[in-house]
């Protein structure tokens, strides 16, 4: 299974003495591509009782009971769950320095709060997301190697007429609009009930077993309200009074969503100028499959209204998995004045500025953000050519 993370996670070790840090929502391929590439490493899950009740001693006299022979790598997966994952992975680092340390977590709150301060200087964060199309394809035997589509060509202009590919795109599209790219879906294609049973079982597993949702059936009806609404501006105030609870409460779940690799938002471009939104987010889901799930419809495209909504959620998670991947260092925003002109996606880097619009059908091009914004460019990613 060929991953863009597995050149980056195999030569960690050769590059740093730092742990590797995996974070990345359940069931995206953590533990898989960990084991394929460490194969002899010695695995420790905080989902086993025995193993969490060892650690969570916090004393290396308990861990060194743990360790084997011939381990030289120590994977310790779902730290999240431990009481203080900081501590035991420092007990690890400091006091066993002769094992390389490997950590994952499904949930970065208890890592970003609990054990940044505690591996200040010892760790290299990673993130692994659902599949990208060039995984995708080629675990499908339908392309023979990964690539970086758009930012390998990303100075260049994107064809206007339709790509000829020796499989169908456009279905092969409309099945990851409607069904997602977590791996499971490869050998469980077009089976809503294994994404009703993420959603039942994994979306808020962590953030219930860690006590963070005091008010579980209205974190679910916001989750749900927000999968209506992808790439809409998100009012906090509007959805409080949706929901009936108070704006921070709503702000604090979105908080907690992102940080459990459910959602991720996207804050507006702009230089202060009067007439532009500056600061309402937009939000968009890290999986289709999941979003679909939420609100249960996994309707065929042509029965939908939403087909809009989905391809440019799928276009911008793509684009944001390839720029992370790659380490391509580009900044997303969107673009809006308050008057409604808006772009998609901006794109921005050092002297770089690039709009993108992402069209599902034909329609007029803005080209408000390029005779505003002087020196930036503006791209147009459509179903024709949104893999090149």
């Amino acid at each position: 299974m060929h991953r863009h993370l597995d050149q980056a996670i195999s030569t960690h070790f050769k590059t740093y003495k730092e742990s590797l840090v995996l974070l990345g929502a359940r069931q995206v391929g953590k533990t898989t591509i960990l084991k394929k590439i460490f194969p002899h490493a010695l695995y420790l899950s905080v989902d086993n009782e025995s193993i969490r009740e060892i650690l969570e001693r916090y004393d290396v006299s308990a861990y060194r009971q743990l360790l084997t022979a011939n381990a030289q790598t120590i994977i310790i997966d779902e730290i999240h769950e431990l009481d203080n994952p900081g501590r035991a992975a420092k007990i690890f680092y400091d006091q066993l320095p002769n094992f390389q340390l490997i950590l994952t977590g499904s949930s970065a709150f208890n890592i970003k709060n609990k054990m940044s301060e505690s591996l200040a200087g010892r760790k290299i964060e990673y993130q692994l997301f659902p599949l990208t199309l060039s995984e995708y394809l080629v675990q499908q035997g339908l392309e023979s190697q990964l690539n970086f589509p758009f930012f390998n060509t990303i100075n260049q202009p994107l064809p206007k007429t339709e790509i000829i590919k020796p499989y169908d795109y456009q279905a092969i599209l409309q099945n990851i609009l409607i069904y997602g790219q977590y791996p499971a879906m490869l050998s469980h294609p077009s089976q809503p009930n294994y994404l009703r049973n993420l959603v039942d079982s994994v979306v808020f597993k962590d953030l219930v077993d860690l006590q963070l949702l005091e008010n579980k059936p209205a974190a679910l009806s916001l989750l749900k309200l927000l999968a209506h609404q992808i790439g809409s501006l998100v009012n906090y105030s509007e959805l409080a009074n949706r929901l009936g609870i108070d704006s921070r409460t709503v702000k604090r779940y979105i908080e907690l969503f992102e940080l459990s690799f459910i959602i991720f938002s996207l804050k507006p471009y702009s230089t202060n100028q009067r007439d532009e939104i500056g600061k309402m987010p937009k939000i968009y889901f890290y999986d289709l499959g999941l979003r679909n799930g939420l609100i249960d419809n996994f309707s065929s495209i042509n029965d939908r209204v939403d087909t809009g909504q989905l391809f440019e959620n799928f276009i911008i998670t793509e684009l944001y998995k390839y720029n992370q991947y790659g380490n391509f260092g580009y900044h997303f925003n969107y673009w809006r004045t308050k008057s409604g002109s808006e772009i998609d996606l901006v794109l921005s880097k050092q002297n770089q500025l690039i709009a993108v619009e992402i069209k599902s059908q034909s329609q007029r091009i803005n080209k408000a953000f390029v005779s505003r914004y002087s020196g930036s460019k503006m791209m147009v990613i459509s179903k024709n050519n949104y893999w090149v």
